[in-house]
């Protein structure tokens, strides 16, 4: 037991250079498409990139999360440690991209910029402050949960805890993609959602788009769902 719980410095060390790393080099890559598409600063309403560079963009996601999981596969052998991971790997990774724009950059201007997060599975937009705040939620998690481990290796997160973590991820979640969902759904384009880029209607609308306001009720919701889970996770004693 002490002889694990010795090697966790070491280990979270190694896992936040990674994931600072990954974070400069997401920022890196933004950068060079800030460069060709943004040369006067990124802002809404989106400029017109070809299909595929948008194709693209999303595996470049979709692999990032892919290495973020994969180092914290292979840093465990069960369950809880192996997502108390993958929260500080994604919590660490998110906070220096931004770091990192910030210091090439000048950007964001402040926590409440505007930002694209994500392409999957439509975009999601909302103010920096609300990814960094998530952010800072998952590093506490994750050290939340390795003081229990470290009580007790055996300790498992409980279905408690783990439902109310994944309610409030997912109103976090609908908060980031309201405004482009809103989009879809109100232009009657849901049917047409696998072949929305060949929609010259949708895309109009997509490149003229400029978000009005973030859906803070939706998010502050279910950050106190997540935090009631932290609090649960808090009162369980290993055994």
């Amino acid at each position: 037991m002490n002889h694990l719980n010795s090697k966790l410095p070491a280990l979270y060390s190694t896992l936040f250079v990674f994931a600072v790393s990954t974070g400069f080099l997401e920022a890196a890559v933004v950068i060079y498409m800030r460069e060709l598409y943004y040369p006067e600063g990124f802002a809404f309403p989106l400029k017109q990139m070809p299909y595929q560079l948008i194709g693209i963009e999303m595996v470049r996601e979709l692999c990032t999360l892919l290495m973020l999981g994969t180092v914290a596969w292979l840093t465990g052998r069960t369950f809880t440690r192996r997502l108390a991971a993958f929260l500080f790997l994604f919590g660490i990774w998110d906070i220096f991209y931004y770091v990192a724009l910030w210091l090439f950059l000048g950007w964001p201007e402040s926590l409440l910029t505007w930002d694209i997060l994500f392409l999957i599975p439509v975009a999601w937009t909302g103010p920096v402050l609300a990814p960094v705040l998530c952010s800072l939620i998952m590093i506490f998690i994750a050290f939340l949960t390795e003081w229990k481990l470290s009580m007790n290796k055996t300790f498992r997160l409980g279905a408690k805890e783990l439902s109310l973590f994944f309610a409030g991820a997912l109103l976090i979640f609908t908060s980031f993609i309201y405004n482009f969902s809103y989009l879809i759904i109100k232009g009657n384009y849901l049917n047409e959602f696998l072949s929305l880029s060949e929609n010259s209607d949708f895309l109009n609308e997509i490149y003229s788009f400029v978000p009005g306001r973030f859906q803070w009720e939706i998010f502050f919701t279910g950050l106190f769902i997540i935090i009631l889970g932290i609090l649960n996770l808090a009162k369980k004693h290993p055994k």
